[in-house]
């Protein structure tokens, strides 16, 4: 079967779960495993913008609980954020918007700070958005939304008032859900865009999740029959 380019999702979101599993399978190190973690996230990424042309990728990068793993992983990750979010992302997606979800204030200094940067001057690129999941919870998310509703002194609330209180403001919602290594939850990643989403468990681990995989999910995609409550006659 060959690939509808008129079928593909618009917003697609990666769980991307087992760099440690990888490496451990390898006798490497955890951080190596976040390494080559990283890795395929970039050709991913670009797969998914210029080889598909899908415009908006969500990415489950880092969770409010991976605070609690050994700190020489975190400081990893942590060294692997201030890279990838510094000056050079600009110039690597000179058409992509990046807008971190999550509390990337809790961070240190520098790497927060150039988050901030990095998102004020990719702000007005309209081609592509990358939604980077860092220090981020679903529920934390809404309890966001809420708390600035409340400020806002806003009385009656719907959905659309809580989507424009989200991370993802203006944005469609997610329409297909890869999380890889064969585990079959959602870990509290984007619990409201992720509504109707439909869901992909290949079992393979992250970093082994090449660019044939991209292609076998975006098929299963095209193979599923979206009624979104209603009954097709």
């Amino acid at each position: 079967m060959e690939k509808d380019l008129k079928k593909l999702p618009k917003h697609i979101a990666f769980i991307i779960d087992g760099n440690g599993r990888w490496a451990k399978k390898r006798g490497l190190s955890r951080s190596m495993g976040h390494k080559a973690g990283f890795n395929r996230l970039e050709k991913t990424i670009k797969e998914c913008f210029y080889g598909y042309g899908i415009p908006i990728v969500s990415i489950y990068a880092f969770s409010t609980e991976n605070w609690n793993r050994p700190q020489d992983e975190v400081d990893y990750l942590v060294e692997i954020f201030r890279k990838y979010v510094g000056n050079s992302f600009a110039k690597k997606y000179p058409e992509v918007r990046l807008n971190i979800m999550g509390d990337y204030t809790k961070f240190p200094q520098d790497v927060a700070e150039s988050a901030r940067k990095t998102m004020e001057q990719t702000k007005d690129n309209t081609k592509f958005i990358l939604n980077l999941g860092i220090n981020y919870s679903g529920q934390d998310e809404l309890v966001y939304a809420v708390n600035n509703i409340l400020a806002e002194g806003i009385q009656n609330v719907d959905r659309q008032t809580i989507e424009d209180h989200l991370y993802t403001k203006g944005q469609p919602p997610v329409d297909f859900c890869v999380r890889t290594s064969g585990e079959y939850r959602i870990s509290n990643f984007m619990l409201w865009q992720l509504a109707y989403a439909e869901f992909y468990f290949p079992k393979v681990c992250w970093p082994g999740y090449t660019s044939k995989h991209l292609y076998a999910s975006l098929l299963e995609f095209q193979n599923r029959d979206r009624r979104f409550g209603a009954i097709k006659e």
